[in-house]
């Protein structure tokens, strides 16, 4: 009787638990204040920012409108590993992307104070192996705040950003949208990429 009576009580349990999954009441809740995820395309427009860079300036997208393409590489976070491979291979083989009328950025969630060290950093020591870079010579910006990271759909759900890059043209709508970056050949990908989007070249 006993063992018969635990066996339907353990049936209510489960259908009710499947009932309220069903009705999305197990589903994970969505933190409090947080904002809906977005999906961003070709062809949409590229939501505007207002970003302190590494080079002590402060960068808005709009600025760029009609006057050149724009390249947004988010990155997850300073001095790890695939981020600081792919910063040395835009300090290093950036005369490739500036071939191209366009203006490119790595972008993080990290405080200014972090991107600006790692911008200026010649060594990187990632556990027994030590990176020797280019100080960077374009900008880093840091969206601490993450509202931009969170307009452009790349925050994940550690909180950091995902490693994706944005071309924008100059009209401002989004060209491409590469979400699978070799760290090692960033710049030479970079560059193609421009190439193959016709994004006119320096004069």
């Amino acid at each position: 009787m006993k063992s018969s009576a635990l066996f339907g009580l353990a049936s209510l349990v489960l259908a009710g638990a499947a009932t309220a999954y069903a009705q999305g009441a197990a589903a994970p809740a969505a933190a409090p204040g947080s904002a809906p995820m977005v999906e961003l395309k070709v062809g949409d427009k590229a939501p505007n920012f207002k970003l302190q860079g590494t080079d002590g300036k402060t960068h808005n997208l709009s600025d760029y409108a009609g006057k050149q393409a724009v390249v947004v590489a988010w990155f997850p976070a300073a001095f790890t590993q695939g981020c600081t491979v792919e910063c040395k291979s835009l300090a290093e083989h950036g005369d490739l992307i500036k071939k191209y009328q366009v203006q490119y950025f790595m972008a993080s969630v990290d405080p200014i104070e972090k991107n600006t060290e790692f911008a200026k950093a010649t060594s990187v020591t990632l556990g027994q192996r030590v990176v020797e870079k280019k100080e960077a010579d374009f900008p880093l910006l840091s969206d601490p705040t993450k509202e931009v990271a969170t307009a452009y759909g790349v925050l994940s759900p550690r909180g950091t950003a995902n490693r994706w890059t944005f071309y924008i043209g100059k009209d401002g709508r989004i060209l491409a949208i590469d979400k699978m970056i070799k760290t090692d050949t960033s710049a030479e990908d970079m560059a193609a990429k421009l190439g193959e989007l016709g994004v006119a070249k320096s004069n």
